[in-house]
């Protein structure tokens, strides 16, 4: 019997999918990377997922798993390999408000989080432009930051527990939602940002955190990313670390957002530096210590444009004032990804070196290529910059430069060019050129450890 013969049997010939039907598989979001996959199989359980691999690590046949297949560095590439897809397993498979934990499987999608926390006056607070589709097996394997991770953490300080189906089909049942354990090697996070190299996760144990009763969302424009640190840090200090998100959007992010989208349009001319600032309450009233956080934050931005450190501030007042506001900062993908042929650089800087990584790149793109354009966007409160060039012309080694140029000039500061979006394909020869050679010599090891025949996620992560 022939492997796809095999996989029909264990999951049923409808969920076994080849040739036209598998298809809608063989590209990732941005249209970087396409490819055609020996086949597709939707597992509807643990159980199955296991099956499925034993069958892959008898035969050697490869296995790449995808989630929401919302990534932006080739890690669902799947040439002539077997995709499994997670979407299936798609239980929540308990909620425990008293512990504020929740125990999704890998196919939930994030937006379903949100809503299902919401729902008992709690929050699982990681949050990005592609939450209606990004899933629980995704985020984990890229360790996906987001907007809140100022306050909250990436997803892996927001994951207690894992299980996870090994290479040969062994599953790994860490499904703990112990804050501390100490029983030797930390291999939950050791799985969590390994882009299903070292593992398939299944489910997970999700922190929750109380919901915010109320938000305070402001549009800023600054001078400088100097000033904008400043704010941040006085704004901390004045709420007691309630800022949720301190996003970074530019003038010429501001223009192309103008353009494309003009009922969008910043409510007041451009600064250098636009920032969507958001605080939250997590207290039922405002009396006492608990502030409300709008007359807060409206007291903290006039104090400052009184002292000239912004050049101007608007307050959301309402609901659909926020919502466009978040609205101007989640088009990003959509103003960034308009041509093939982009350099997109995900790369993380000490906060007080954000300003001389643009001081040093804006004229080395120049160098490269006098008509390249760039755009930044990012998340702020945490280092995190979106940074992407727009060549003058189709040319792999114009675009190769370009990524090492971004890359040096990071590493030169102390910061690190993968973030948020994983390394995949994209960022292999960069993990070759940068990354510390004995910690690539440990990845080696692990990788041979668990997955001898190298069937997971090949050509993936190491370089």
């Amino acid at each position: 019997m022939d492997l796809i013969a095999k996989l029909a049997e264990i999951l049923g010939p409808d969920h076994v999918l080849t040739g036209a039907d598998a298809a809608r598989f063989g590209r990732e979001w941005t249209g970087h990377y396409r490819w055609t996959p020996l086949a597709v199989v939707r597992p509807a359980h643990t159980a199955e997922v296991a099956a499925v691999l034993r069958l892959a690590h008898l035969t050697g046949t490869k296995v790449v798993p995808v989630a929401g297949n919302t990534g932006l560095n080739g890690g669902t590439y799947a040439e002539g390999a077997l995709m499994l897809s997670l979407a299936r397993l798609n239980k929540v498979r308990e909620i425990n408000v008293q512990a504020r934990t929740v125990v999704a499987e890998a196919g939930v999608v994030l937006e379903t989080l949100h809503d299902l926390a919401g729902g008992h006056g709690l929050a699982f607070p990681l949050t990005f432009g592609s939450k209606g589709s990004a899933m629980v097996g995704g985020f984990l394997s890229t360790n996906a930051g987001g907007s809140n991770v100022v306050r909250y953490g990436s997803a892996r300080a927001l994951c207690l527990g894992l299980e996870v189906v090994l290479a040969d089909g062994r599953i790994w049942h860490g499904l703990t939602g112990l804050h501390k354990d100490n029983t030797g090697y930390d291999l939950r996070d050791l799985v969590i940002g390994a882009e299903g190299t070292l593992g398939i996760i299944t489910a997970a144990v999700l922190r929750l955190t109380p919901a915010p009763t109320a938000y305070a969302t402001a549009l800023v424009g600054l001078e400088t990313l100097a000033d904008a640190l400043a704010l941040l840090n006085a704004i901390q200090a004045a709420t007691g670390g309630a800022v949720e998100a301190f996003e970074f959007m530019p003038e010429r992010y501001m223009d192309r957002l103008a353009s494309a989208r003009p009922g969008l349009a910043c409510p007041f001319p451009p600064a250098p530096v636009n920032l969507l600032v958001e605080i939250a309450s997590t207290t039922p009233t405002d009396t006492g210590a608990a502030i409300d956080p709008v007359s807060r934050l409206e007291a903290l931005l006039g104090a400052a444009l009184a002292a000239g450190r912004i050049q101007d501030a608007v307050i959301a007042q309402s609901t659909a004032q926020r919502s466009k506001l978040w609205e101007m900062r989640e088009s990003a993908a959509e103003i960034t990804f308009t041509t093939p042929d982009i350099v997109d650089c995900d790369i993380a800087l000490p906060l007080d070196r954000l300003e001389t990584f643009l001081v040093r790149m804006t004229p080395r793109l120049a160098a490269l290529d006098p008509e390249a354009e760039e755009l930044v966007i990012g998340h702020l409160g945490d280092g995190n910059l979106h940074y992407t060039a727009y060549p003058s012309r189709s040319d792999p080694a114009l675009g190769a430069a370009i990524r090492a140029a971004v890359t040096e000039e990071a590493v030169a500061l102390g910061g690190s060019f993968s973030a948020e979006h994983g390394v995949g394909i994209s960022k292999r020869a960069t993990m070759a050129a940068h990354k510390d050679p004995v910690a690539l010599e440990m990845m080696a090891a692990i990788k041979t450890a668990l997955d001898p025949k190298g069937i997971l996620n090949p050509g993936k992560v190491l370089p």
